[in-house]
């Protein structure tokens, strides 16, 4: 049964790349605006958290000025408890001096990866937004050579059909030359005969008439 469902799922899988490649062809600006708004939508991704990396490394830098303040001060109160000679407090300060103290050691450390991490995002983030500005640069050329392209199709296209229509044109008026010399043709040799008879009965006429006489 998990084979059968494996198989089904590769079937779709396999129909949908196939669908997908084909709607590629047939529509490639299409797809390339998909890529280009999941390609803002990764980059919107990245610009977000270069803003909470900077807030980290905000917060990071108050939590640390918070400990060293702390510490400093948990120092000078332990110096004030030794020059009075107050034992309990004395042990009560140097341990909370020591607790900011190491707090801020690690709160330096933090804050020394979270700047570089900044730094690193903020690089991937100026990388993915020049990537971003070239891929849509490198579609308007795509797509004036795409609406170049259409144009000259069109217009090649209006073109053939002139010429079909302008030879269509040209053939009816060759034959309607042809018909008008036909029928020029045919009244030239329909009168010459009616003269030719009328001659020759006028002739066959006078002939009677000067034998009868």
């Amino acid at each position: 049964m998990s084979n059968l469902f494996t198989r089904m799922k590769d079937s779709i899988s396999a129909d949908l790349h196939e669908l997908l490649d084909h709607k590629e062809e047939k529509n490639p600006i299409s797809m390339l605006n998909q890529y280009l708004r999941e390609c803002e939508k990764e980059t919107e991704k990245v610009r977000a958290l270069v803003e909470r990396q900077y807030k980290l490394k905000d917060e990071f830098q108050r939590e640390l000025q918070d400990a060293l303040r702390m510490a400093e001060k948990r120092k000078q109160q332990a110096e004030i408890a030794r020059q009075a000679g107050e034992a309990d407090l004395i042990t009560f300060a140097e341990r909370e001096h020591k607790h900011y103290a190491e707090r801020g050691e690690r709160l330096a450390h933090s804050l020394e990866e979270a700047s570089s991490q900044l730094v690193t995002l903020e690089h991937k983030y100026e990388e993915m937004k020049h990537k971003l500005k070239d891929m849509h640069l490198r579609r308007m050329d795509l797509m004036g050579r795409e609406n170049t392209a259409r144009a000259q199709y069109k217009m090649d296209k209006v073109l053939r059909r002139e010429d079909v229509a302008s030879s269509d044109r040209f053939a009816e008026m060759e034959r309607y030359i042809d018909r008008i010399e036909y029928k020029v043709q045919t009244d030239y040799y329909r009168n010459t005969i009616d003269a030719r008879t009328e001659e020759l009965q006028k002739q066959l006429n006078e002939q009677k008439t000067n034998a009868s006489s």
